[in-house]
């Protein structure tokens, strides 16, 4: 007999490997390695996790730089039949050699060439080294300072991080003077911008020549981005890290962070950056440049063309689009892209569901009556009011309490101690939200003072407290921070559960940079996925953009009325033009949370209700959403599977064959538990459930299927003695009671009253061995399921 693809590695293809120098240092074969952590599947309501992608062998020139991948299958297979897998595999790892193997013949595919050819044993690791440097243009020098090793105290970095730290350091000892990364919000880009400057700093790279470490600045635009990296990422710098503010400014260090408010120029001073000669700082990291000094119109341009000399790294989150162009232009096609949907696929980002929450007000419109006045007595301008305008022209009290109260009732049925995050439209806004739910909440506010708080600009030093304690994963208060723009971006919340929208978001990236809030995992803390509840139809909006990549697992519309009550559930129409203009909100200047509003007019009287609920998933291409429910998304799937009710009876009837189907099932999100609820139909069995859903069966109980074999099958029961008669029947009934799931060997003979015949053992010698007993629970399960 071939062996099987284990013992075809173990006996064939490790030895080979091993012969040409891949298991001696500084190479290294890594066999079985799992490189993404399955996408998390919350179709059936439960999460949990698709399968991980995982390379028979990755093949490393040195600890830090992956060559090469191998798929081996077993020896009784064709040389090929790996090759597209490996393929596969190299193009995630952006790697340049492909392999197959079954252990007596190796395929290679060079991407550097094209070519596939059949080789009599692998390559050795210098000879990859040599044909990947001739072909990246390598010279010994750069090629060196390239495999300078990366700080590995701690998490090693993901795969798609180590393609970004290396094609970066590449690209920049190469002379590139511009370079981009585009890395989706919770990716690590600031993880990858410390190793890039680690391995240049201890491979004394600088724009010079000479023998001395570079002068890296780390350049934001907010100091919450840039004293978080300061003081935990970077930390392994040390004395070398210095932050230039309040006027100081230092030449003696060498990894230097700034806000471009330090360092620019106002109505006191000319600029503190021209303390600085053009050439001083040797690299420029600027994280979220999409929002900074890349644009054509920024006031902060100017910084970035002052130290012209310095080789520059724009680092964002959005992919290029016509509100980022200026970003693009400036710095060039990214090196590298790791997208939102990407993120998901391989695991590493959380999916979301999102809930669409329509009031009357949003639907309608709101119109003051004839010579109606605000709080302050002042008359409001007649005219139609929609959602753009609340809370920038008209503040509606009634509005406001009630979304808190449905955001409140939302965690009474969730989580009420899920993190939250509600994005307001001013820091007034915010206010107003704080105090409604906290309102809403006295229980659970007499307990925890601080279990809603705001964190705005206004708040100063308290607010950043607030928000340290958010992010903290064992502290239990606040629960529910109001913000409205200090929070869009720069905040690693990783157990963040909901994230609400309240004001309307016409920007692409800002909308990316809202969500990315909750898009960090924590198995540990049972954070798999996150809920989005849109009061404003943005996220709608942006879904519904053929740009955007990473849609949601699905989505809910809902109507509430002024008690904050779900009024209305299932698919609606969506409310006409209840969005504002389609350019982008201003972006945030600084440390400021908005820029000033216009007087705003503020009623307190008036009923506003909440009035849908809407499920969506991505169609077969991935490039469209549809609006489905859990029991047509069984369908479509079931359906996928087979042609009619009998293809999937006749499955459904052998015990191994349906085994393999229900763990297929369950792979695409399908639980029993979850249909049978959505079905309302908690007595059916299994598969009538599966038929009737996708093919328009009748349904029949899992009673009836046992009381048609007790009735109709008696010459089944009669050849076998009185206990196994009577083991037979409980198992009957156990499976009318419970399922299919009874029907289980050796489980099902551990439980009363079957139990009380013996142990397993002794029960299957009343069949006459354990053969028989399994042989007599197979035809017991196929007469169930006979017609």
């Amino acid at each position: 007999m071939p062996l099987n693809e284990a013992d075809t590695c173990r006996v064939y293809v490790t030895p080979k490997l091993q012969a040409v120098g891949w298991d001696t240092s500084p190479h290294s074969l890594a066999e079985q390695r799992v490189f993404t952590d399955g996408r998390v599947l919350t179709a059936s309501g439960k999460p949990r996790r698709g399968e991980k992608k995982r390379a028979d062998y990755l093949l490393h020139y040195t600890r830090d730089f992956m060559i090469a991948v191998v798929e081996a299958k077993s020896e009784g297979e064709a040389v090929g039949t790996g090759m597209q897998q490996a393929k596969d595999y190299a193009e995630v790892l952006g790697l340049k050699f492909a392999y197959a193997t079954n252990g007596h013949e190796i395929l290679e595919f060079d991407y550097i060439t094209g070519q596939e050819s059949r080789l009599a044993e692998f390559p050795t690791p210098d000879t990859l080294w040599q044909r990947l440097k001739t072909a990246e243009g390598l010279t010994d020098p750069v090629a060196e300072q390239l495999l300078t090793p990366a700080y590995l105290i701690g998490i090693k970095p993901r795969y798609y991080q180590e393609i970004a730290i290396n094609r970066t350091v590449q690209a920049l000892l190469q002379g590139k003077r511009r370079c981009l990364l585009t890395m989706a919000t919770g990716t690590g880009k600031t993880v990858v911008a410390f190793q890039i400057c680690w391995k240049l700093w201890n491979a004394r790279w600088n724009t010079t020549g000479e023998h001395r470490k570079p002068r890296i600045l780390f350049l934001a635009d907010r100091n919450i981005l840039v004293d978080d990296p300061k003081d935990k990422t970077f930390a392994p710098f040390g004395e070398a890290r210095f932050k230039i503010e309040g006027g100081e400014i230092s030449k003696g260090r060498e990894m230097y962070f700034a806000i471009y408010q330090a360092l620019a120029k106002d109505e006191r001073r000319p600029g503190l950056y021209r303390q600085y000669p053009p050439n001083f700082f040797d690299l420029i990291v600027v994280d979220e440049c999409h929002r900074g000094s890349a644009r054509d119109e920024s006031n902060w341009r100017e910084i970035l063309e002052y130290f012209e000399p310095a080789y520059q790294l724009g680092m964002t989150a959005t992919p290029l689009r016509e509100d980022n162009r200026d970003t693009y232009h400036y710095f060039g096609k990214p090196l590298y892209i790791y997208s939102l949907s990407q993120g998901i696929e391989d695991g590493f980002l959380a999916p979301y569901r999102v809930h669409r929450v329509i009031t009357t007000v949003d639907a309608a419109g709101w119109r003051p009556t004839q010579g109606e006045r605000d709080r302050y007595g002042r008359e409001i301008p007649d005219g139609e009011y929609r959602t753009e305008d609340f809370e920038r022209l008209i503040a509606l009290k009634a509005r406001t309490d009630a979304i808190s109260r449905h955001l409140t009732d939302f965690m009474k049925r969730t989580d009420r101690f899920a993190k939250t995050i509600v994005f307001c439209v001013d820091q007034e806004h915010a206010d107003e939200m704080r105090r409604a739910i906290a309102n809403l909440n006295p229980d659970l506010v007499k307990q925890y003072p601080n279990y809603v708080a705001r964190v705005t600009a206004d708040e100063g030093g308290i607010g950043r407290g607030h928000l340290s304690r958010f992010q903290e994963l064992e502290t239990i208060a606040p629960v529910i921070l109001t913000t409205s723009q200090l929070l869009t971006t720069g905040v690693d919340a990783p157990t963040c559960k909901n994230v609400v929208i309240v004001r309307v978001i016409n920007s692409m990236s800002e909308f990316k940079q809202i969500i990315g809030r909750g898009t960090r995992i924590r198995e540990d803390y049972g954070k798999l996925y996150f809920n989005i509840l849109d009061y404003t139809g943005s996220a709608t909006k942006q879904f519904a953009d053929p740009n955007f990549d990473g849609f949601p697992d699905f989505s809910e519309d809902i109507v509430i009325d002024g008690e904050g009550n779900t009024i209305s559930e299932g698919e609606i129409n969506e409310p006409p033009a209840i969005y504002g203009d389609e350019g982008e909100n201003p972006p945030p200047t600084g440390e400021e949370d908005e820029p000033s509003q216009p007087r705003k007019y503020y009623v307190d009287g008036g009923l506003v209700q909440v009035i849908g609920h809407q499920v969506l998933e991505l169609d077969a291409d991935g490039k469209q959403l549809r609006t489905i429910q859990y029991t047509d998304y069984t369908a479509s799937k079931v359906r996928t599977l087979f042609r009619s009710a009998n293809d999937l009876q006749d499955q459904w009837a052998n015990p191994l064959s349906r085994e393999e189907l229900l763990r297929s099932l369950e792979e695409q999100g399908v639980t029993f538990e979850a249909l049978a609820e959505a079905a309302e139909q908690p007595e059916a069995d299994p598969l009538d459930l599966l038929c009737h859903v996708a093919f328009n069966t009748p349904v029949r109980t899992r009673r009836e299927r046992a009381a048609r074999v007790k009735g109709q099958e008696q010459a089944f029961f009669a050849q076998y003695g009185e206990k196994a008669r009577a083991i037979l029947d409980s198992l009957l009934n156990q499976y009318a009671e419970h399922g299919p799931e009874q029907l289980t060997i050796p489980h099902a003979l551990q439980i009363p009253p079957i139990s009380q015949y013996g142990n397993v053992m002794e029960i299957a010698n009343l069949f006459g061995g354990p053969l028989p007993l399994k042989e007599a629970v197979d035809q017991l399960q196929i007469l169930i399921y006979a017609m």
